[in-house]
């Protein structure tokens, strides 16, 4: 049963005003949010065993008995249910307590059976599809969602710092991963954003290549592509370097990269279409030649996951706005020869941008 708790305090009280809002907007009467992310945003909630339930008036909080103490330390507003069996029958029943007709879901969020299996114990209440509800109230940041992605940032780059300074000619790309690994969660981190990207020679002509054994040689192109997750929210940073002299088949796509970088980054500023700012960094790009080899989107947005709406490529109907962050990472990749891209993690703000991160584009030498 249900166990009522005190009120809860900002940003939770805040954010659960603003989802009943787009509840009351789609039409529903309740919210089951199965997303694990999304659960972090609304109730402070980290266990991985979660499912949360907004009604007019509440909010439920259903786990199991590991996450007993968790749910009281993170979420004492809550109303805790702590399931025996996770099973439909379990969740319908919570369900029907609140007396519920149109309850939302996120499509994305849930497979097949679990949502056949749920449809026919809530009956005659039903499932509504509404795709992205939670998602779209994430996509501006408040001043503490910032403060974390500032300190997800400042972990990132000490910690490739630390890195590069050892970076010599023969060490493996993995073992080079592996360090940014321990020098970020060293640092305070949770864990890495995604597995890092460390790219040698020609390996970095591949934009999502997985680090091996391959060694970094000298002057050959280097490309290093990394977050940390730090208070849940993460930062999302690549840096393209040589150990010894750039090669001199990259040079030209260096400073492309370069020039496109910089001039999206001054495109970025609220009521810009994203696909305007993916256009100016293309436009640079295919003007020196490349326009072929940059084959992915200009950026995204960050958060509590690595790829947020906006979503800035040429086919993107977002607009950009104040309290978006998003990364522009321009790239130019040449098979059998290597690869640059320049990451950076912009905030939108209500007069332009802020370039959250502080690496150098042109890093010296190794």
């Amino acid at each position: 049963m249900a166990k009522s708790r005190t009120a809860p305090s900002d940003p939770y009280a805040t954010r659960l005003v603003n989802v009943r809002a787009a509840m009351a907007k789609a039409r529903i009467d309740g919210l089951l949010v199965l997303d694990r992310h999304e659960q972090y945003w609304l109730t402070g909630f980290t266990g991985e065993d979660g499912m949360v339930l907004v009604t007019p008036t509440g909010c439920v909080l259903l786990s199991d008995r590991r996450f007993d103490e968790t749910a009281d330390r993170e979420a004492p507003w809550a109303q805790k249910v702590l399931r025996k069996v996770r099973s439909a029958a379990v969740t319908a029943r919570e369900i029907r307590r609140h007396k519920l007709g149109r309850i939302g879901f996120d499509a994305r969020h849930i497979d097949v059976a679990t949502h056949a299996a749920l449809s026919k114990e809530l009956r005659p209440a039903r499932l509504v599809s509404v795709q992205n509800l939670v998602g779209r109230l994430r996509l501006l940041k408040d001043d503490g969602e910032i403060a974390a992605i500032r300190r997800a940032i400042r972990v990132a780059e000490q910690a490739f710092l630390a890195v590069w300074d050892t970076i010599k000619p023969g060490q493996p790309e993995r073992e080079i991963a592996a360090r940014l690994v321990f020098e970020m969660q060293s640092r305070g981190a949770e864990e890495p954003s995604f597995p890092p990207i460390v790219a040698a020679g020609a390996n970095a002509s591949l934009p999502h290549y997985a680090p091996g054994d391959a060694p970094v040689k000298a002057n050959e192109v280097l490309l290093i592509d990394w977050g940390a997750r730090s208070g849940w929210y993460v930062s999302d940073l690549t840096r393209t370097m040589s150990i010894g002299r750039m090669p001199r088949d990259l040079t030209k796509a260096w400073d492309a990269v370069c020039a496109a970088h910089a001039a999206a980054i001054d495109a970025v500023r609220p009521g810009v279409r994203a696909a305007a700012v993916d256009a100016v960094a293309r436009r640079i790009i295919r003007s020196a030649g490349f326009g072929d080899r940059f084959g992915h989107a200009l950026g995204h947005g960050i958060g509590l996951k690595v790829h947020e709406p906006p979503r800035l490529g040429t086919d993107s109907e977002d607009e950009l706005a104040a309290g978006m962050v998003v990364t522009i990472e321009p790239g130019i990749y040449l098979p059998g020869i290597g690869g640059i891209r320049i990451e950076d993690d912009v905030l939108v703000t209500a007069s332009g941008r802020e370039v959250l991160s502080s690496l150098p584009v042109r890093l010296p030498a190794g």
